[in-house]
């Protein structure tokens, strides 16, 4: 091994992303209300930037389908170079020769903008959600109402406040409190657990399902007896519908048993979710499909409430009057130099945008035309080709975003599914076999459901070959409890278990 220190010159090829393709590509991946507020910050944080108002009277400019990474005549003006050198400034400056030379205040923002920009905020305050009625709460105020022992109160604090969001309290009761805890204490923790347990809602402070659906037994309820015996004793054989068995060993009959069934599900078996905050997120689409005159279906962005971006009149002219000082000078053609990267990332991100969703929608027409289960199978790469882009570009493009069509609202990657060969030889999307999976299960007799092995047949003889382990993937997939879960037992003739096409119970 030779070692020796010295210069030396090698030539070395690599590939570096460059900030201003950095931030393409993060703004290619944001969806819009996430742009939108992107570009909030940029305008908070740059002087430079500015709302170009629209005329609401001319129509809509169209999406150029140039390369998505080539920027419009005006942005190659504005374009500044790393160099800083003065030319850049000046062809800025050539753009607007007829502001005169004494513009010399601050940007004033118009009406309109102040507008809406105080809609906007008085819609931020106005969904911002109140603070919810939580479980411990409620569970304290009833605490409050009941005359108690200081010290049996305040374990009945401590296992509240130990509750899951479902009202179980998990774990072992005496983890509540203190390890060295003595033992009277512990005695009155079980004394403050049935405080707990006799609050509302009914079943509140269970260690389990079980506990849980007994707590919230009543004897004026109908069944009662029936409902304390298969809850106490059968509760799995319940729940893996094994009725032959319940039969055997309660005595009830099947339809007692299915009555009984019926009343438990008017049971809460998670009383305390109620209280949990459920936020639905709102959904805004990117990208909007409609029909043409000619029938076909074209894209567009729903970009409307998003501003269209300039630089600023103001410290244009404050570059040309020459009272700019040298400080001022390197703040402008900072400044400048980010406006016009995110002015140009905007720009792209339609542009690329409109095309993949367009390449997409060419795609799946039989999907808008007929429905889901007419979907094709597609992957990223085949539109990576059609558009000209490469894979991850499209993967950016489609991430988190969603389209509204006519059919209702989809994300953009809901329109990529896999698929397998059918016996006819055609793809067919994976989709349109879950969709005839749903259908075969619907549509079974329910006396003697088909098993996996019968689902694959059944497939077979659509015409779709699908191999057993990936019906069950599919079938649990999709919530589709197995064969001895969805018999119905009460359709049994002669007192004789149902068999289904294998011949098995």
């Amino acid at each position: 091994m030779r070692l020796s220190f010295g210069l030396e010159q090698k030539l070395v090829q690599k590939q570096v992303l460059a900030p201003r393709m950095i931030q393409s590509m993060e703004i290619l991946q944001l969806p819009i209300m996430a742009l939108q507020e992107r570009i909030d910050q940029e305008m908070s944080e740059n002087p430079l930037l500015e709302v170009h108002e629209k005329d609401l009277n001319l129509p809509d400019e169209p999406v150029e389908t140039e390369a998505p990474d080539a920027p419009s005549s005006e942005e190659r003006e504005l374009v500044v170079d790393e160099k800083n050198s003065e030319a850049d400034f000046e062809r800025l400056l050539q753009l607007d020769k007829d502001v005169p030379d004494h513009f010399d205040e601050m940007p004033r923002r118009s009406i309109n903008r102040m507008e809406e920009e105080g809609d906007r905020k008085h819609d931020a305050i106005a969904n911002i959600t109140s603070r919810p009625h939580s479980l411990h709460d409620h569970l304290n105020d009833q605490l409050g109402e009941l005359n108690l022992d200081a010290e049996i109160r305040a374990m009945a604090e401590l296992i509240i406040y130990n509750l899951d969001p479902n009202g179980y309290l998990t774990g072992r009761l005496e983890d509540v409190l203190p390890p060295d805890t003595d033992d009277d204490k512990i005695a009155l923790l079980g004394k403050a657990l049935s405080v707990v347990q006799s609050l509302e809602p009914a079943g509140i402070g269970a260690r389990d399902l079980r506990e849980c659906l007994l707590l919230q037994l009543v004897p004026e309820m109908p069944m009662y007896d029936e409902l304390k015996t298969i809850i106490s004793s059968h509760l799995q054989d319940l729940a893996d519908n094994r009725l032959p068995m319940i039969e055997r060993k309660a005595g009830y009959s099947i339809e007692q048993i299915q009555e009984v069934w019926g009343e438990l599900k008017r049971l809460d078996g998670k009383p305390g979710a109620a209280f949990s905050a459920s936020l639905v997120p709102t959904i805004t689409p990117d990208v909007m499909v409609e029909k043409n005159e000619k029938g076909e279906y074209v894209v567009r962005l729903e970009d409307g409430r998003t501003p269209s971006l300039r630089i600023s009149e103001h410290y244009k002219q404050r570059w040309a009057s020459g009272k700019a000082t040298q400080e001022e000078k390197e703040f402008i053609k900072r400044k400048v130099n980010s406006a016009q990267w995110l002015i140009e990332s905007i720009h792209q991100r339609r542009n690329t945008l409109t095309r993949v969703a367009q390449a997409i929608v060419d795609h799946q027409t039989r999907f808008l035309e007929d429905g889901p289960e007419h979907v094709e199978p597609l992957k990223m790469q085949q539109i990576a080709e059609k558009v000209g882009v490469h894979v991850t570009t499209v993967s950016r493009a489609v991430d988190d975003k969603w389209m509204q069509t006519p059919r209702g609202i989809y994300a953009l990657r809901r329109f990529f599914v896999g698929g397998t060969i059918s016996a006819d030889g055609e793809e067919v999307a994976w989709d349109a076999i879950r969709v005839k999976l749903q259908e075969l299960v619907d549509n079974e007799d329910k006396s003697s459901p088909y098993s996996d092995d019968d689902l694959v047949k059944e497939l077979q003889r659509h015409g779709f070959k699908v191999a057993r382990r990936t019906i069950t993937k599919y079938r649990k997939k999709m919530n589709i409890p197995s064969s001895r879960q969805r018999r119905d037992w009460s359709k049994r003739s002669n007192g004789q278990v149902p068999k289904n096409q294998n011949g098995q119970p």
